[in-house]
C-alpha cells in the first residue's frame, strides 16, 4: 500500500505498510481500485456529455463512492468489494449507451483506444486484490505529477462529501458532479503542469458552489443555526450517540426516539446540530457528549448506550472494547461486524428500531464533564451582529479575527491550537468550523462587548459561512481586496474535507494562510514552492512567533 492523504500519515511521507488511521494494506488497496474505476466510468460519462447524454445516478455514485475513500469513513473490505462491482456495472451500463449513441449518429462503431480504467473488467475478489496492487498513487513516476493529480483527487473527495449530503436533502447539481468526473480523467492524461494546476484552482471553485448547495440544503430543511448554550452533561435515562455529519438521520433519528424513553445526544461534527431550530422542539434531544472523534475510543466505553456513526470519523475498536454490539453505521460509513443500517427507500426514512430497542435496554451514559458550551454562529447568526462586529472593529475593540477553523487529530503538535486560543489578546476573537474546535471550545475565552471571542459555525463544511462572513465583511468596511480585512488565516487539517476548504478559500482570493500541524506530504517541493509564491501558504511556527506575525497582518 501507498497512502498520504491525511495529516497523520508516516513520517510525513506515507504509510507503506498499515495506516497510521488503522486502515489495512487491503483497505488501501481495495480503495485505490474503486477510484480507478471511478476515473473509467468518468471517461465514459465525458464522451457521454459530447453527446448530449447525461445520467445524474452514475455522478451521484461516483461522488458517494469518493466519499467512502475519505480517511476513517469505511473499513469495511466487503464493502468496497461490492463498490467496485457496482461501479464496474455502471461502467459498462454507460458505455453501452454511449456506444449505440455514438454508432446511431456516425453510422459506425466508436472505436477509440481508451485508457485501461475504461477497458479493465473482473467479478474475482481475489483479482480485485491483486489488479489494486497495480493502480495505486505510486504508479505514477514523476513527483510533482503525482502531487498535482492527489491534490486534485484528495479536494475532490471533500466536495464529493458534500455534495452526497446536500444530494440526501433533495439538492443536486449536475455541473459539479461532471466536475468531479471530467477531473478525474484529467488524472489518466498527460497534462501539462499549468493544466493541472488550473484543475486544482477550479475544484476551490466548484468546492465553493457545493458547499452554497450544501448550506441551502441544511437552512431550507431545518431553519439557520442560532446562538446556543449546548449542554454537555448527561441525564439519567438511556441514550443514543449520534456522530458524523449528517443532518438527516439526525432528523429521522430524532422524530423516532419521540416519546420511547431514551435520549439523543450528539458527538464530534454533529454538535451543531444542537443548533439547529428544527431540532431544539425535540425534549429528548440533551446535548453533546464528549469531544472530538479520536477520543471515541473511551467516549464510547462511557457512553453506554448504541452509537450511531454516519459519516467519518470512526476510529478502528481497540480490542476488549464493550461497544462493538453497540456500534451502528449507515450511509458511506462501514466498519466490519458493525450493524449496518441501510439507506432509506424512495420517499421513506431509514429504520432506526434497531437502534432504539437495544437503548432501551443500556443503562444511562457516564457523565464525563459539565456544563455549557456556546454555538450556533455560522453566517446568518453572525451577519445579524454584522453592525454589533463593525462597530467593535473600528472602535479597536476587536483587533483581529482569526480563523481557527479545520480539523482535530491526536498529533502531539496539535497543543499549538490550544495554547494559541489561550495565548492570543483578548481584542482578538476566533472564528471556528470543524472539530478543531474542540481544542479550545471548552476554555473560558470571555467576550468582547458581549461578542463570544470564539464563534463557532459549526461542521466542516460551514466554512462556508466563515467565507460568507469575510465576504461581507469586505463590503461593509468597503474594501477591494479580502486579504485588506483584519483577519488571518491559522488552518488545522487533518483529512480531505479540510484540503477542499483550503482550495476554496484560495479560489476566493485568500492568501497568507497558515496551515499546520504539517504542510500534507501529498505535496512535492516544487508544487509547495508553487502555492507558497502564489497564495503565500507557510506551516505554522510556534504559537509567540505565529501571533507576533498575524497581529502585525503577516
Amino acid at each position: 500500500m501507498f497512502c498520504f492523504q491525511c495529516q497523520e500519515t508516516a513520517k510525513n511521507t506515507g504509510c507503506t505498510v498499515k495506516g497510521v488511521c488503522g486502515k489495512s494494506e487491503e483497505t488501501a488497496n481495495l480503495q485505490d481500485l474503486l477510484i480507478y474505476v471511478l476515473k473509467g466510468i468518468s471517461i465514459y460519462a465525458e464522451k457521454a456529455r459530447e453527446l448530449e447524454i447525461s445520467d445524474r445516478q452514475t455522478g451521484k455514485f461516483v461522488a458517494q463512492a469518493l466519499f467512502a475513500t475519505i480517511t476513517n469513513v469505511n473499513w469495511d473490505n466487503e464493502r468496497f468489494i461490492s463498490m467496485v462491482r457496482e461501479a464496474l456495472k455502471r461502467r459498462e451500463a454507460l458505455k453501452d449507451k454511449f456506444t449505440a449513441a455514438y454508432k446511431e449518429k456516425h453510422g459506425k462503431d466508436f472505436d477509440e483506444a481508451l485508457h485501461d480504467a475504461a477497458t479493465w473488467t473482473s467479478d474475482a475478489p481475489a483479482e480485485f486484490h491483486e489488479r489494486a496492487k497495480t493502480v495505486g498513487i505510486l504508479t505514477t513516476e514523476d513527483e510533482d505529477v503525482r502531487s498535482l493529480r492527489e491534490l486534485l483527487t484528495i479536494g475532490l473527495k471533500g466536495t464529493a462529501a458534500y455534495a452526497d449530503h446536500a444530494a440526501i436533502l433533495g439538492l443536486e447539481q449536475d455541473d459539479i458532479y461532471d466536475f468531479i468526473m471530467t477531473a478525474l480523467v484529467s488524472t489518466t492524461r498527460d497534462l501539462s503542469v499549468n493544466e493541472m494546476i488550473d484543475l486544482v484552482l477550479k475544484s476551490g471553485e466548484v468546492a465553493v458552489n457545493t458547499m452554497a448547495l450544501l448550506d441551502k440544503a441544511n437552512t431550507s430543511a431545518y431553519g439557520h443555526q442560532e446562538m446556543s448554550e449546548v449542554n454537555i452533561g448527561v441525564r439519567s435515562r438511556p441514550g443514543i450517540l449520534i456522530s458524523g455529519h449528517d443532518l438527516k438521520d439526525m432528523e429521522e433519528l430524532l422524530t423516532q426516539t419521540e416519546g420511547a424513553g431514551v435520549d439523543v445526544y450528539t458527538h464530534g461534527e454533529m454538535l451543531p446540530a444542537n443548533c439547529y431550530p428544527a431540532f431544539k422542539k425535540y425534549e429528548h434531544f440533551v446535548g453533546n457528549y464528549g469531544g472530538s472523534w479520536w477520543h471515541q475510543n473511551q467516549e464510547f466505553e462511557s457512553f453506554n448506550g448504541p452509537i450511531l456513526m454516519t459519516t467519518n470519523c470512526l476510529v478502528p475498536l481497540k480490542k476488549n472494547n464493550t461497544y462493538q454490539d453497540r456500534l451502528f453505521t449507515t450511509g458511506m460509513t462501514g466498519y466490519p461486524d458493525a450493524k449496518h443500517i441501510p439507506d432509506r427507500p424512495q420517499g421513506g426514512a431509514k429504520d432506526f428500531s434497531e437502534i432504539i430497542e437495544l437503548a432501551k435496554t443500556c443503562e444511562p451514559p457516564v457523565e464525563i464533564e459539565t456544563g455549557k458550551i456556546t454555538a450556533g454562529f455560522a453566517r446568518n447568526q453572525v451577519l445579524a451582529l454584522a453592525d454589533k462586529v463593525v462597530e467593535a472593529v473600528k472602535s479597536g475593540a476587536i483587533k483581529r479575527f482569526v480563523v481557527m477553523a479545520g480539523c482535530d487529530g491526536r498529533h502531539k503538535t496539535r497543543n499549538y491550537y490550544t495554547e494559541m486560543a489561550e495565548k492570543l489578546p483578548k481584542d482578538t476573537v476566533i472564528l471556528t468550523a470543524g472539530c478543531a474546535k474542540y481544542r479550545y471550545n471548552k476554555l473560558d475565552l470571555g467576550n468582547i462587548g458581549g461578542i463570544p471571542r470564539v464563534l463557532d459555525a459549526g461542521q466542516c463544511n460551514d466554512c462556508y459561512s466563515l467565507a460568507v462572513i469575510a465576504l461581507k465583511l469586505k463590503e461593509a468596511f468597503g474594501l477591494d481586496d479580502i486579504n485588506e480585512l483584519p483577519i488571518s488565516y491559522d488552518i488545522a487539517w487533518y483529512e480531505q474535507k479540510a484540503v477542499t476548504v483550503l482550495l476554496a478559500l484560495l479560489h476566493l482570493g485568500v492568501t497568507g494562510i497558515r496551515l499546520g500541524p504539517t504542510l500534507p506530504a501529498f505535496l512535492s517541493p516544487n508544487v509547495a514552492k508553487v502555492l507558497v509564491d502564489k497564495f503565500d501558504i507557510k506551516p505554522i511556527d510556534t504559537v509567540d512567533a505565529d501571533i507576533e506575525a498575524m497581529m502585525a497582518g503577516k
